[in-house]
């Protein structure tokens, strides 16, 4: 797969460009924008590591541990009684986490075609 074309990437791009920005339109505490702003930040970055790299499998795994710690973050962080906030980083994770999983297969074809079966 060519780089820059993976759009689950895309996808955990844009979800956490939104967590990162959501502090601005979203009623928020000081614990909740920064735990917003620096787990989108993160997964931004992440995503445009898997765009530019798009053989490398690891940040697929990263992808889904960025889903998991945004589903968590309102309950580890304190702000799951900030309804708009919570409900933000539950579905930023929810959406996180699929699309690190749904790229999965994708590396696993591409590792298969270009080295080949594992012998077992």
């Amino acid at each position: 797969m060519q780089k820059w074309t993976r759009w689950q990437a895309w996808v955990a791009l844009a979800a956490g460009a939104y967590a990162a920005l959501s502090p601005l339109w979203t009623q928020t505490s000081d614990t909740a924008t920064w735990t917003m702003v620096a787990l989108g930040v993160v997964t931004a970055a992440i995503a445009l590591w898997s765009l530019a790299m798009s053989e490398d499998r690891i940040s697929e795994y990263a992808l889904i541990l960025m889903g998991v710690l945004f589903i968590a973050s309102p309950w580890v962080m304190g702000f799951e009684r900030l309804d708009d906030m919570a409900l933000t980083a539950w579905i930023v994770g929810a959406i996180t986490l699929v699309a690190g999983v749904l790229a999965m297969p994708q590396v696993e074809d591409r590792m298969h075609m270009h080295h080949g079966p594992i012998a077992h």
